[in-house]
């Protein structure tokens, strides 16, 4: 084979990647962000549940906002796990002066449960209503219709109901790179699922029945697992039929990102060490996008350097480019983010890097402790 044939196959190859990369971005990413909200005219009561262990500061600065949504019928569960802050005094003080706050302090716990799971567990057994609204205690809800817009999502065969969960923008580089990375992850789960293949949610903005918890016998298909509480148990029970997604700038809830690239790692770690867990035909559909940017730039790069059919090469990467700027900027304008259009091409090729390398070596970690 000369060496000109494989330039050739090289150039088919780099062209089929492209096309693959613009059906995802067209048929699957631009579907949350061209689908107008359908407000619900009903308000049914629903059971906030948040676990907290050694948050006294968040819980102090957050659990007011959570109290005070714009939202006729609701309670708050807050399970205190084994704090040795001042979250026992804080809670009991909250209590006092809100009816619709329900303390769950945990003095001990079994430990054959890692991580969040059990405290979770005894939060949602206590809840009131069928609907639960999950959130963490280091986040808070973006506006006081935080409630109201994330519920507007269940339909009549609604189990499950996704959404997003931002990151606080603050002045850096490792600021927009966390944002980035967030955003990234939300175009694919929003969108796969809307595009009727479900395979995770977010813990700190995530929503579904009591039942279905029940039918699906809580966390105890993967409760040896530290993580998962929310994609593990999503990626078990959610299908086509029962799960639908909200986007929007009030039904968002916002965190405070790490300050430290070592920390983003080290929660990095932890979020993606789930993914081995998946269904088969999730890690297919997500490891053949992956496969396809990697494709796509490295294809790119070596076929300019060949100046080879260059003309086509470039008119095809500045396709590929231009929809993925321009849909970020959708997401972007939905979710409220900002500040890192431009750098998005550079953002993308360091996280797919960096993601695929902290996943391999994470049987090299021990899982540490929830809190």
């Amino acid at each position: 084979m000369t060496f000109e044939s494989v330039l050739f196959i090289l150039f088919i190859a780099f062209q089929a990647t492209v096309f693959i990369q613009l059906l995802y971005y067209w048929l699957i990413f631009s579907r949350p962000v061209f689908t107008k909200p359908r407000p619900s005219l009903n308000s049914p009561p629903v059971s906030v549940v948040i676990c907290a262990k050694n948050e006294g500061e968040n819980l102090k600065a957050n659990l007011p906002l959570y109290l005070s949504q714009d939202y006729p019928n609701f309670e708050v569960v807050v399970v205190n796990d084994a704090s040795d802050d001042d979250s026992f005094y804080l809670l009991k003080l909250l209590a006092e002066q809100h009816k619709n706050l329900k303390v769950l302090n945990l003095i001990e716990r079994p430990n054959f449960f890692v991580g969040k799971k059990f405290p979770l567990s005894i939060g949602i057994k206590s809840a009131s209503h069928e609907i639960l609204l999950l959130a963490d205690a280091d986040c808070r809800p973006a506006t006081d219709l935080w409630i109201k817009q994330m519920i507007d999502g269940y339909g009549e065969n609604t189990e499950i109901v996704l959404g997003y969960g931002a990151y606080e923008a603050t002045p850096g580089m490792l600021n927009k790179l966390i944002r980035f990375d967030t955003l990234q992850t939300g175009m694919q789960y929003l969108s796969l699922a809307m595009a009727g293949i479900p395979y995770m949610g977010v813990g700190r903005n995530l929503s579904y029945k009591k039942s279905l918890f029940y039918k699906a016998n809580g966390f105890i298909s993967h409760y040896r697992v530290m993580s998962g509480d929310d994609d593990l148990f999503i990626n078990q029970t959610a299908n086509s039929k029962n799960t639908r997604v909200v986007t929007g700038i009030n039904n968002r809830t916002i965190s405070v990102p790490k300050s430290s690239f070592t920390e983003w790692v080290k929660q990095k770690r932890r979020h993606l060490s789930t993914g081995e867990y998946y269904k088969t035909k999730h890690k297919i559909v997500l490891t053949s996008y992956s496969a396809t940017q990697f494709l796509f730039y490295g294809l790119l790069v070596y076929l300019l350097t060949t100046l080879y059919q260059w003309p086509f090469v470039i008119g095809a990467a500045v396709l590929r480019f231009a929809s993925q700027l321009f849909l970020t900027k959708k997401w972007m304008k939905r979710l409220n983010e900002r500040n890192f259009l431009l750098f998005s091409p550079f953002l993308e090729v360091f996280t797919m890097i960096v993601n695929p390398f902290i996943m391999f070596t994470n049987p090299m970690f021990k899982q540490g402790k929830w809190k």
